[in-house]
């Protein structure tokens, strides 16, 4: 399946909520980088003060190219979150996920009320 995202914010929360799926082409993860920077743009706070709720329980395993765009992405200053949930389901698709990004401020949840709560706490 080709790959999908749909971004929705919480201004209030400073909060955004990223859900993924299919298998990404570079092309693709490139309009999400530029979605992804209008809707942190959006947001009432600083830089680098919101949260991201990113599930990807839809997500088909992806390419070490595709692994390696998408670490890119996660550490983007301009777009970089204080903290990144990653909601997924496959075991697979969680230890691709584990190998985006080592800093801190980045957890794995398996629902996403979860991944909220951890998130606004």
């Amino acid at each position: 399946m080709q790959g999908w995202f749909a971004i929705a914010k919480e201004k209030e929360r400073h909060l955004v909520r990223l859900t993924m799926g299919g298998f990404f082409e570079a092309a693709t993860i490139l309009q999400l980088r530029a979605a992804l920077v209008e809707a942190v743009a959006s947001l009432s706070c600083g830089p680098n003060e919101h949260v991201t709720l990113c599930d990807i329980r839809q997500m088909d395993i992806q390419s070490q190219e595709r692994v390696e765009e998408f670490s890119k992405l996660v550490g983007s200053d301009d777009i970089r979150s204080r903290r990144l949930a990653f909601v997924v389901a496959k075991s697979l698709a969680r230890l691709q996920a584990k190998r985006l990004t080592s800093r801190e401020g980045v957890e794995f949840f398996a629902d996403p009320e979860t991944a909220l709560d951890w998130l606004t706490s």
